[in-house]
């Protein structure tokens, strides 16, 4: 799946397919990863059916599934640059403002 052309809940509905294949693929029941991930039966359901979630229960499943490595490179900044290498080693404290 392309996400970069994916609607918010056709990335939830596929994170959760793919949350779901990784359970079969260990060869756990739904209420053995609810229970390690320390969330509901329900709630597990839910977020196999069609990734409705709380970031909180999706961490908790990622983790209880031994995914939490695959979260290294989410969100993360990459320079496109050198002179954006050099700004991205400064840890910016708040965003600047806008130019009107």
């Amino acid at each position: 799946m392309n996400f970069d052309l994916a609607s918010s809940s056709e990335i939830s509905d596929e994170l959760g397919q793919r949350l779901r294949a990784h359970r079969l693929a260990q060869n756990l029941q739904q209420a053995e990863l609810a229970a390690r991930a320390g969330i509901s039966e329900r709630a597990l359901r839910n977020i196999e059916r069609n990734g409705a979630a709380t970031l909180d229960n999706f961490i908790r499943v990622a983790v209880a599934l031994g995914l939490a490595g695959n979260f290294d490179a989410l969100f993360e900044l990459k320079p496109r640059s050198i002179k954006a290498m050099e700004k991205a080693s400064i840890k910016r404290q708040r965003a600047s403002r806008s130019q009107s």
